[in-house]
């Protein structure tokens, strides 16, 4: 099978762009093929047997990101598999803000695949990095990919829904990445992200979207450090309704944020 083989296949599942992108990163991530090595015809030299079954998952639309077992994020290569959401581009945005702040203590809740603590881990690395999942399984990822880039996170199975007022630790950063995604939307989203990534971590009823945001803005009243920040990532269809709750909660400089794309993705606030 070669390379202009496999795009033709997966432009049965995807369209033609999105095809040819996804081959090019089968080739060079998984094979180490450049688009001039595959122009000279070194395609032909694959394993027939292992990109076969490598198309087969593509064309179920199993994420590329999964087929392969790692991703690029903030420069720096995690693993990735069912146990944990894809890391985005745009939560990588959102590590970059953050490092405009000075910190030496961070608590990341809602951690998954570890993107954010493992990033902020690295760039800070004498900082104390905490992160929170309800997930064992998630707990399970971040901390190989903890391990295997050399970041020192403290990993703890925790729930973000949970009363922890109690909790005598104190941050100068609150971040989190928490479910945003409300059930009547998944009706117009992709079926590699609603068949193969954790329900648990994109949903939250319709009925109640800003659910853990307010949550963790309650813990965060205590356990930020005076003058500490809280950092979210977004649904942007409630950018409003968070501001408001966040000013009701009484943080000042509640600072909406647009991603790449345009859309307000991300909100920071000060206790």
């Amino acid at each position: 099978m070669t390379y202009n083989t496999l795009c033709k296949q997966l432009a049965l599942t995807y369209d033609e762009g999105e095809a040819k992108a996804i081959a090019r990163l089968v080739y060079e991530v998984r094979y180490g093929l450049s688009l001039t090595d595959i122009c000279l015809g070194r395609d032909a030299d694959i394993d027939d047997s292992d990109l076969k079954q490598v198309a087969e998952r593509l064309k179920n639309h199993e994420p590329v990101q999964y087929v392969l077992g790692k991703t690029q994020f903030c420069g720096h290569t995690f693993h990735t598999d069912r146990r944990a959401l894809i890391p985005r581009p745009e939560t990588g945005e959102l590590c970059q803000w953050m490092l405009s702040t000075p910190f030496s203590s961070l608590l990341d809740i809602g951690t998954g695949s570890g993107c954010i603590a493992i990033t902020m881990a690295l760039a800070q690395p004498k900082a104390q990095i905490t992160a929170w999942d309800i997930s064992p399984d998630a707990l399970s990822l971040a901390s190989e990919n903890a391990q295997n880039l050399n970041a020192h996170v403290d990993f703890i199975l925790r729930d973000a829904l949970q009363n922890h007022e109690d909790d005598n630790q104190r941050y100068d950063i609150i971040v989190s990445n928490p479910p945003y995604i409300c059930q009547n939307e998944a009706e117009a989203m992709e079926k590699n992200v609603l068949d193969y990534e954790p329900h648990t971590a994109l949903f939250v009823p319709d009925s109640d979207p800003l659910r853990f945001y307010c949550a963790i803005a309650r813990y965060a009243l205590t356990a930020l450090l005076p003058q500490g920040y809280l950092y979210f990532e977004i649904n942007p269809l409630y950018a409003d309704d968070l501001c408001t709750m966040l000013h009701n909660a009484g943080f000042s400089e509640v600072t909406p944020r647009s991603d790449a794309f345009g859309k307000i993705r991300f909100i920071r606030c000060r206790r």
